[in-house]
């Protein structure tokens, strides 16, 4: 209604303003010329003659002269009555213009107001289709959309927008549910083997057996110690940075391989080291982490012999590695929490597949880059971008 009232007024007003501006232009004009065509019929009627090219009351054979005037005597007599006539005909010819422009200015107003009505539904159709999208969309049907047909224009450009949008909180959605689902599976896999060797390893009073079941209790809570604080620190880095300085991450490399020295040798993998002075900004302790962990991701996942080159320079940090195949369509995947290339084995050094959804997380919280490659040969190379 109010867009329909706004072009209403516009198109009244244009048309308000036509009016004025036709009766304004007439009037300006209008008495000069009335008075220049009387001049020639005043005298000549006073002598009841019709003027060479004087207007008779019909065209054709039978026309006839207009009714002459009675005569207006002496030439200031003649000037009063012509100025008296000329002035007579400009008012009645002003009225009927004001008169008949008001009553087609009033039906001009009406038609605006239903061309108006039509062209506000018309126009805002679209926003009434994403209006109702939005109030039916929930958690359960947000693989909804839009899907505007029509002409491209900022309407269809935005039903679009909405979609696009639509399609990210989908997958963050899908993602969370897969995290949620995940995390419980791997918390309650721990908790599963640490009940069991509590209910049936316990039950021998064997010292050898009791031994055993300790040291396994305590290997099942390293693991779920791990994955929390994995878990933690995800959420750390999903949170952004909050404290910012100076770091050179050809120093954080350094430090991150050495401490990661006794992995790669039990994993009998050989880490090489070409790291020049990279100066950044950011958290070092995210920082730190993230390096450490693309660089166990990479000694982890690697084959007995196998080989991890880690490089730092202008280009960014780059991290390759030897291993299994690992197929293109894939490599997306394994920027999600919990997402392996193989099903998990509980075992130590296993992992709790976060190390790559923790890299992602804190090059997002950086405004940096990552993307990865699969490798011809086997393993996987890592790119961040600073």
């Amino acid at each position: 209604m109010r867009l329909t009232l706004v072009y209403g007024a516009l198109l009244l007003l244009s048309g308000g303003g036509l009016v004025a501006l036709v009766y304004f232009l007439v009037r300006e004009s209008l008495y000069d010329r009335i008075t220049r065509a009387v001049t020639g019929w005043v005298p000549a009627l006073r002598l009841g003659e019709v003027p060479e090219g004087a207007v008779t009351s019909s065209p054709g054979p039978a026309a006839t002269v207009a009714p002459p005037f009675s005569g207006c005597g002496s030439g200031s007599d003649c000037a009063v009555t012509r100025n008296g006539l000329s002035g007579a005909v400009e008012q009645a010819t002003l009225n009927r213009l004001l008169t008949v422009s008001l009553v087609a200015l009033a039906l001009f107003a009406l038609v605006s107001l239903v061309l108006a009505w039509w062209l506000a539904g018309r126009v805002l159709r679209p926003v009434g289709v994403i209006a109702e999208t939005a109030r039916r969309l929930s958690g359960e049907n947000l693989h909804q959309r839009i899907a505007l047909a029509g002409p491209p224009g900022e309407l269809k450009r935005l039903a679009d927008t909405f979609d696009e949008m639509l399609d990210r909180i989908e997958q963050l959605v899908s993602a969370q549910q897969r995290f949620a689902a995940n995390a419980a599976h791997e918390l309650r896999t721990p908790l599963a083997v640490q009940r069991a060797a509590a209910e049936i390893g316990l039950a021998d009073p064997d010292p050898a057996q009791v031994a055993r079941i300790r040291g396994k209790l305590l290997e099942v809570a390293g693991d779920s110690e791990r994955l929390i604080e994995g878990l933690l620190l995800l959420s750390a880095a999903d949170q952004g940075v909050e404290r910012a300085e100076p770091v050179d991450l050809g120093r954080t490399v350094e430090e991150a391989v050495a401490g990661l020295a006794g992995e790669a040798e039990r994993h009998e993998v050989t880490v090489a080291v070409d790291a020049a002075p990279l100066p950044v900004t950011g958290d070092p302790v995210l920082l730190h982490h993230l390096v450490e962990n693309l660089v166990a991701n990479a000694v982890r996942h690697n084959v007995p012999g196998g080989t991890v080159t880690v490089t730092a320079g202008p280009a960014g940090l780059v991290v390759r590695n030897t291993g299994p195949a690992v197929p293109p369509d894939v490599v997306p995947q394994l920027f999600e929490p919990f997402r392996r290339l193989k099903e998990r084995e509980h075992k130590p050094g296993s992992g709790a597949g976060l190390g790559l959804s923790i890299v992602a997380s804190i090059t997002r919280a950086h405004g940096w880059t990552v993307a990865a490659e699969a490798n011809a040969g086997g393993g996987l190379t890592v790119r961040v971008r600073p």
